[in-house]
């Protein structure tokens, strides 16, 4: 068995190895080994040691061990399964997703063909190219007509698509068990008590601030990203922190060939315009600028989302699960390899908060995306994907919260549709950016989404007796239109802490 075990462990060694070397770090790295190779604290008679302890002295071991967690926490990015579509229950959720992303892809064709635009771009004209590098740091004062664009979809497309979903039925299923909406889907989600246990150290009562903030700071100093992540566990990050803390935890901290890349997407927003420029504006219009939290942050949105709308690098980490069979008619997406809906933006919007840098900004946000946010805007078989997240609210409420259940059955209002906004756009714009970026800390801390499903319970416990009182989804969703008063850590926790 130690025979099997090392075996595996060398293998596994030899394909990290090998990951590693296709990584853009990869060059730095290996110059940064070889300089110290060379240098009067390497004995070349005992090359191995001494140099295994030159690179722990000179904190390089740190920044490997870094390379090598989030090259394993990313290393599981696809939920397919070689499972063989007769007898796997999930395949119809898989066909769904496939045909999802075909027909918000179709969308988007078919809104460049009315309007005559290029979806991959056209060269800018002389004076345009001018006006928008003059303009790109007040890119609000760039005029541009939106008059005839829309958002592709908004989550209340998603929504009408998810709730639409058939499985195959259950034998056992009778016409006396409870119609849910995700019920028939089989996925596993945790129960209260297994998120208790996930989220068990949010119990610990141990919130002395300013030790804390002492601690955090020293825990900065050794640049260790699992400790970084454990420090969010708490959810007291300081503020003045929590951007560091997060560039550790997401493996975002800029290095030189990130503002390259950086400059090469912002020269591509100057020198090419495409339809999605458009849905960009269009979008940070009907949002941010519209909130009084983020309206100030307008400026650097556009800059955000336009480079991001067309970073191939996103696509190339994000596994899609979109066919390339011939005989499917295939329909052309963005550079980034998806399509923006209506609120993506504020998906960026809260990271405003923590970042004056755009660049380190943009890293940020974007690894957040891509780890996070993307399985919230997909129909995917993911654990904490939106089907997932949909089906964790419906069972713990039924469980947990029969009487509002009842309630919203009799009235025949599907619970879902009064939080799904919440979900998707994991309570952006809903929450106050404290209280959001709280929140944040848990899903980085934990590496979780499902903390999104189990606020939105408790929101709607603790709001039970006004929402028991009235008859109509319009009430209802103004009773739940104003979370200005939530605060996250502490209802949390007293639910977690509940009997």
């Amino acid at each position: 068995m130690e025979e099997l075990k090392d075996t595996s462990i060398h293998h596994t060694a030899l394909r990290l190895a090998e990951d590693v070397k296709t990584m853009k770090l990869y060059g730095n790295l290996y110059k940064m080994v070889q300089k110290l190779s060379c240098s009067p604290e390497v004995d070349k008679d005992d090359m191995k040691q001494t140099l295994e302890a030159a690179i722990k002295s000179n904190g390089l071991e740190i920044e490997i061990r870094n390379v090598i967690y989030h090259l394993i926490r990313n290393s599981v990015k696809s939920d397919t399964r070689p499972t063989p579509a007769s007898s796997d229950p999930l395949n119809y959720l898989r066909r769904a997703g496939i045909q999802w992303e075909r027909r918000v892809r179709k969308s988007l064709n078919s809104m460049c063909s009315e309007s005559k635009a290029q979806l991959h771009g056209q060269m800018r004209t002389a004076s345009d190219r001018e006006e928008i590098l003059s303009k790109w740091d007040e890119l609000s004062t760039y005029q541009i007509d939106l008059s005839n664009y829309r958002p592709v979809y908004a989550p209340k497309d998603l929504l009408d698509v998810l709730l639409s979903l058939k499985g195959p039925m259950k034998q056992d299923e009778t016409d006396f068990l409870p119609k849910w909406e995700f019920s028939h889907i089989s996925l596993t989600v945790k129960n209260l008590f297994e998120l208790r246990v996930h989220f068990s150290e949010l119990l610990r009562n141990d919130n002395n601030f300013g030790d804390w903030s002492v601690t955090c700071q020293k825990i900065l100093k050794t640049r260790h990203a699992p400790l970084c992540q454990q420090a969010l566990k708490k959810g007291v990050t300081p503020p003045p922190l929590r951007g560091a803390l997060w560039s550790y935890v997401l493996g975002s901290h800029v290095e030189q060939h990130h503002v390259e890349h950086w400059e090469a997407l912002r020269q591509s927003v100057l020198t090419n315009e495409s339809i999605v420029d458009k849905l960009v504006f269009k979008d940070v219009q009907l949002t941010a600028t519209n909130d009084d939290r983020y309206f100030v942050f307008e400026d650097v949105l556009y800059q955000i989302m336009l480079c991001f709308s067309r970073d191939t690098e996103i696509s190339q980490l994000i596994q899609v699960e979109f066919t390339n069979s011939a005989k499917a008619k295939q329909y052309e997406g963005p550079p980034c390899g998806f399509v923006p809906f209506h609120g993506i933006c504020m998906l960026a919007a809260p990271f405003c908060y923590l970042y004056d840098n755009p660049v380190s900004l943009y890293y940020t946000f974007r690894a957040f995306y891509i780890r996070y946010c993307h399985r919230l805007t997909t129909i995917n078989t993911h654990p904490q994907g939106i089907v997932s997240l949909c089906l964790l609210f419906e069972k713990l409420l039924q469980t947990h919260e029969p009487q509002l259940w009842s309630h919203f059955r009799e009235l025949q209002i599907q619970p879902i549709r009064v939080v799904f906004k919440w979900l998707m756009r994991a309570f952006s714009g809903h929450l106050p950016p404290e209280q959001l970026l709280i929140l944040w800390d848990l899903i980085l801390g934990y590496d979780s989404l499902e903390i999104l499903s189990l606020l939105a319970i408790i929101i709607l416990s603790f709001r039970r007796e006004s929402l028991m009182q009235v008859t109509s989804v319009e009430n209802i969703e103004a009773i739940l239109s104003d979370l200005s008063s939530v605060k996250v850590l502490p209802l949390i926790q007293l639910t977690l802490s509940r009997d």
